[in-house]
């Protein structure tokens, strides 16, 4: 696969992964910790706190995408939403074994996060360099 290939396809999955937090962060926007299951009526610290945070989360997937335009020349901001989403996948991975297990989508975030944002990382580096 030529140079030119592998940017394309690497701008395709990065726009197509950032259409999780956007939807996540919508929908925790949305509905509240309800998009988890939790049955109304809940605290009003966990709802706001929730709603915050799906607010960042939906942020970042837009930024995410707002790097798609030039990603040659947004390495800065494209690495620091990397390091941001592997601090968050740190934080959820200390929460498996102090929480126990979460849902699959859960599951499947931590994947994401500590699996293929690194990945992408390293393969950010290799075709755009420092």
């Amino acid at each position: 696969m030529t140079d030119p290939q592998q940017r394309r396809l690497f701008g395709i999955l990065v726009a197509i992964f950032a259409l999780i937090p956007v939807a996540a962060g919508l929908a925790g926007l949305l509905l509240g910790p309800r998009f988890l299951g939790v049955q109304a009526p809940w605290p009003a610290d966990l709802g706001s706190h929730f709603r915050f945070l799906s607010g960042i989360f939906l942020a970042m997937g837009v930024v995410w995408w707002s790097c798609l335009a030039d990603l040659q020349n947004t390495k800065g901001r494209f690495r620091l939403l990397a390091l941001l989403t592997i601090c968050g996948g740190l934080a959820r991975f200390v929460s498996l074994f102090v929480d126990g297990q979460p849902s699959l989508g859960h599951l499947g975030g931590l994947v994401m996060e500590l699996g293929v944002v690194p990945l992408l990382t390293l393969w950010h580096f290799r075709l755009f360099g420092r």
